[in-house]
């Protein structure tokens, strides 16, 4: 018996890992193996003998499978530290700070004035920043006498002499978006263009490049008051308050007849702008149904199609409701400026969820 102790437990000490272990368990103590076919010859001895052999038999068997338990357990504990060596992880070291980069006001609007308008069946169009001037002016009526046509209020790409191509220009509105669009899709449409324009303009409430927003709705029988809906809507919506009133002047814009800027009651008690309340009111935006000559440009019936167009800017709507003070800040790399006024990337504007997070 102490030699098969022995032989058991140094071949136990020498497994090298489970599998070895288990086929020692099964040799030793298994229904078959050596301790428990001697433990069945107990029945063949004298009383005596039993009494003697019985319980040394039994303390082998419970210090072989001791030791199979403990070597199985150290097995397991090398096991988990080799595969703690492989994946090693300073606790101690210092945790990561989360990314500091925040989404540009400019972007965020944007992306709130999309939400809004895709609502409502609004699609997003866009458009190339360097235009002929056919679809910067002429597609959209403006006259060669117009200011804007003017190098003074206009930025003109510069020509080669000999040169006989049609000028272009750096677009000053989003405008040429909906002729492009309009002759791309047909009527019925519906659509907003946002993006980037150009004109020779710089203090504190204007830059040479800015962003723009216009939209274009034309069917069979939309009037002003399709108009005046679409529009309410969308201040109650960008401005998160229940109620709005608007109100229509009397304007001119080449592209619209009639043409109507529009007001926002507000009021700015304590240097404070507080939308759909007050006295006051501010214009916001310019708005009207589309000229003739502007469909017929863009490819559509002016006989069988009417509809009405927008235009307001983004830069502006940004710091009417996050009260930023200066738009020039707006393009000064300062990323102070950025971090304070700077949305979380993670924060998509969404109507249920909350446009401004």
């Amino acid at each position: 018996m102490d030699d098969l102790r022995q032989k058991y437990l140094d071949a136990i000490a020498a497994a090298a890992n489970e599998a070895g272990l288990e086929e020692l368990r099964v040799a030793a103590v298994g229904k078959k193996g050596e301790i428990s076919l001697k433990m069945r010859e107990l029945g063949k001895m004298s009383p005596e003998e039993r009494q003697v052999m019985g319980p040394k038999l039994n303390a082998l068997k419970d210090e072989i499978n001791s030791a199979l338990a403990l070597k199985k357990e150290a097995l397991a504990d090398a096991a988990l530290n080799e595969r703690l060596e492989a994946e090693w992880l300073d606790v101690t070291l210092p945790g990561r700070p989360r990314p500091r980069g925040t989404v540009h006001p400019v972007s965020q609007v944007t992306e709130e004035i999309t939400a809004i308008f895709a609502d409502m069946g609004f699609a997003v169009a866009e458009g190339p920043q360097i235009e002929s001037d056919w679809f910067n002016f002429d597609a959209l009526n403006i006259p060669p006498e117009h200011p804007a046509r003017q190098e003074h209020d206009t930025f003109f790409m510069s020509r080669a002499a000999g040169d006989d191509r049609p000028p272009h220009v750096l677009r000053t509105h989003t405008s040429p978006v909906q002729i492009r669009a309009m002759r791309a899709q047909g009527a019925p449409i519906r659509v907003i263009a946002p993006g980037r324009v150009y004109r020779c303009d710089y203090d504190q409430t204007h830059t040479p490049m800015f962003h723009q927003v216009e939209g274009l709705a034309i069917d069979r029988d939309i009037s002003m008051a399709n108009l005046k809906w679409v529009l309410e809507e969308f201040c109650r919506a960008f401005f998160e308050v229940e109620g709005v009133e608007l109100r229509f002047r009397a304007s001119h814009f080449p592209f619209t007849e009639p043409s109507a800027e529009v007001d926002i009651r507000c009021s700015w008690a304590d240097g404070t702008l507080k939308i759909g309340e007050g006295d006051d009111w501010m214009e916001i935006l310019g708005s009207g149904m589309v000229h003739p000559k502007v469909l017929t440009a863009g490819g559509i019936d002016p006989d069988q199609w009417q509809g009405f167009a927008f235009g307001m800017g983004i830069d502006r709507l940004a710091m009417l409701k996050y009260g930023i003070p200066d738009l020039r800040a707006f393009f000064d790399s300062d990323l102070r400026w950025l971090r304070h006024y700077g949305f979380s990337a993670l924060d998509m504007p969404t109507l249920h969820g909350g446009l401004s997070g």
